[in-house]
């Protein structure tokens, strides 16, 4: 008796990737859209009485918020109960809603630390959930355009600072602009979804998105070396990353007057990073995910310890510094996500994700406190070399990945 005849996979329209990554990177410009205007806000009559430390608790609440949002929509299954398009179109009009009410209120710093941490929850309904999108069309391919989403994430989060050379450069315009661009990308990218991405025949598995949580998933984190590796490892990175993003302009303007140009400069060196994403993406077939990231998180570590010299370097080499450290600070990260995805439980491989990336967020929220707060105390060049401690635990935490090529 012969067997039937097996369907071809459906063929994926060619617009769906680069709708995906598109809407990514427009979906995520809130990010730092309070951190790109951090110096008009500060210079207005409300924000001279802000604390010097602001940044740190604006930029940490939006990380709580993400923390909060990604738990939520994990328990409640929200991407898998609800079409994951209409849940990424609600929660960019919501990024964008609550970024104009942010505007809108900016004079009263607890009103904004409200909306920054509302906006980190309705990020969790884009990033994570745009990831979702991808694995429901790409099932068996979602590794090759890991790089590519992070990648957007990467530009997305930067792009407020572009927005906000614009707005304050050949422009004119008042800081607000900022937000109500970053309002209207929102909106855009939830409609490109929406409108240019068909959904799919099948969804994904519990890769692919926010499956039920399972609370004893997060056992194999202790028990699996190879999960305890990676997930440590991307421990270490996240101590480093945020920081970095939130110190970036800082430490340009230690070199740079000119505010717009030092807008520009924190657009490129912190867009730069998708480069390491993409770029690590393609040599991970030759090398392996283990030692791409260890490559990185070890060039990021580098970059670290090399601070109080190259704040006291030519301009020319301080900017190369900057963007080398913009391109291999997040670089690693969508390899720790795929030698995660590896090596957990196939039967858990959503929790052990939405598990570790909370707190992998949680790390990321305390370093920026720390690290801004004794930034504010001291100097850069005292502080920064600090942040290569998560660099140096996390290559510590890979070894067990680099004695073999995974």
């Amino acid at each position: 008796m012969s067997s039937p005849p097996t369907l071809a996979a459906p063929a994926v329209p060619r617009r769906v990737l680069p709708v995906i990554v598109l809407a990514q990177l427009l979906g995520t410009s809130p990010w730092f859209a309070v951190n790109a205007v951090m110096p008009d806000l500060q210079a207005s009559p409300a924000g001279r009485q802000w604390p010097a430390t602001a940044v740190a608790t604006l930029s940490s609440s939006l990380q709580i918020g993400f923390i909060a949002g990604t738990l939520l929509f994990a328990l409640g299954t929200v991407a898998d109960r609800f079409p994951a398009r209409r849940v990424f179109l609600v929660c960019a009009l919501a990024a964008g809603l609550a970024t104009l009410g942010a505007a809108a209120t900016a004079h009263s710093y607890a009103a904004l630390v409200f909306w920054r941490a509302l906006t980190g929850v309705c990020l969790a309904g884009i990033y994570p959930v745009g990831m979702k999108i991808a694995a429901q069309w790409f099932p068996r391919g979602l590794g090759a355009a890991l790089g590519w989403l992070v990648g957007a994430l990467v530009v997305g989060s930067a792009s407020a600072h572009a927005l906000r050379a614009l707005a304050a450069g050949g422009a004119g315009l008042p800081w607000q602009a900022v937000f109500v661009a970053v309002a209207l990308l929102c909106a855009t990218a939830g409609m490109a979804i929406v409108w240019l991405v068909p959904e799919p025949q099948a969804a994904a598995g519990p890769a692919g998105g926010a499956p039920k949580l399972r609370i004893a998933a997060l056992a194999s984190v202790w028990r699996d070396r190879r999960v305890r590796a990676s997930v440590f490892g991307y421990f270490g990175h996240m101590w480093e990353l945020y920081t970095v993003w939130v110190l970036m302009p800082a430490i340009l303007a230690t070199r740079l007057a000119d505010s717009v140009a030092i807008s520009w400069w924190a657009f490129a060196a912190l867009g730069a990073g998708a480069l390491g994403c993409v770029g690590g993406g393609l040599l991970v077939g030759r090398y392996g995910s283990a030692r791409v990231a260890a490559v990185q998180l070890a060039a990021s570590g580098l970059c670290c310890l090399a601070a109080p010299w190259m704040l006291q370097a030519t301009t020319a080499l301080f900017l190369a510094w900057a963007v080398l450290w913009g391109i291999t600070v997040v670089g690693d990260s969508p390899q720790f996500s795929a030698l995660t995805a590896a090596n957990a439980p196939r039967e858990a491989v959503g929790s052990v994700l939405t598990l570790t990336n909370s707190i992998g967020f949680a790390v990321s929220a305390l370093s920026i406190e720390v690290f801004v707060r004794a930034a504010a105390a001291g100097t850069l060049a005292q502080v920064l070399p600090w942040l290569a401690v998560g660099p140096v635990l996390g290559l510590l935490a890979l070894r067990p990945l680099l004695a073999q090529r995974a």
